[in-house]
C-alpha cells in the first residue's frame, strides 16, 4: 500500500469520525473558542489571524472569529488562488460581504490582503505529534511553508484524534490543535 493510498483510507475513516462527532457536539464550537481565547493571552504579539469559514462538518470557528474580532485582532480567512499554490488571505469581519469560493467555502468578496501570525487549520483528522489530514490538496501546507515562521493552530473536535496519521515531508506539522476539551499540544 502506498502512502496516497493509507492517506486515502484514513481520510476516508476520518469523515465519518467528524460527521459523527459534529452532530453529537453541541456547543464545541464555543468551548474550543474559550481555549483558544485563553492562550492567546499568553502570546499579545499574535495581533493577526486567519480563521476560516467552516464547510461540511468542520467545527465552528465562527463564535472565536467573532470573540476575536471583538477584542481588536486582524482577522482573515483562507483564499484558494490556484492548484498546487499556497493560500492567500483576505481581511474579514463579521460584517464582511461574502461570495462562494472554491470548493464550496465562503470568502470576503473585497479586502485587503493580510500576513498572519497565526493560522487556525481546519481538518479531518490530527495525531499526538502534530500531523494533520485535510482534504488533500496539500494547500494549508504550502502556506505554513511560504510563511514560516508563522504559527499554526489546528481547530477540531477531540474525538478527531487518532494514534497516528500517514505523512510525507512536505506535511507540516501543527504546534497543536484547540478541541473543546483543552488545547492538544503536539509532542516531537
Amino acid at each position: 500500500m502506498t502512502i496516497a493510498d493509507e492517506k486515502q483510507t484514513a481520510r476516508k475513516a476520518a469523515m465519518a469520525v467528524r460527521k459523527a462527532a459534529h452532530g453529537a457536539a453541541l456547543g464545541a464550537g464555543a468551548a474550543a473558542a474559550k481555549h483558544v481565547l485563553a492562550w492567546l493571552e499568553s502570546v499579545p504579539e499574535m495581533r493577526s489571524i486567519s480563521g476560516y469559514m467552516p464547510i461540511h462538518t468542520e467545527l465552528d470557528i465562527m463564535p472565536l472569529m467573532r470573540a476575536l474580532h471583538g477584542r481588536g485582532y486582524a482577522l482573515s480567512v483562507p483564499v484558494i488562488i490556484g492548484k498546487a499554490m499556497p493560500l492567500k488571505f483576505k481581511a474579514w469581519t463579521p460584517e464582511s460581504r461574502m461570495v462562494s469560493g472554491p470548493f464550496g467555502a465562503l470568502v470576503p468578496e473585497t479586502g485587503d490582503w493580510l500576513r498572519p501570525d497565526l493560522l487556525l487549520c481546519p481538518m479531518l483528522a490530527f495525531d499526538g505529534s502534530g500531523q494533520r489530514m485535510g482534504y488533500g490538496g496539500g494547500f494549508y501546507d504550502r502556506s505554513l511553508a511560504a510563511l514560516w515562521p508563522v504559527r499554526a493552530l489546528g481547530f477540531a473536535y477531540a474525538a478527531q484524534q487518532v494514534q497516528y496519521l500517514p505523512h510525507e515531508a512536505t506535511d507540516m506539522p501543527l504546534e497543536g490543535v484547540a478541541t473543546e476539551t483543552g488545547i492538544v499540544w503536539a509532542k516531537r
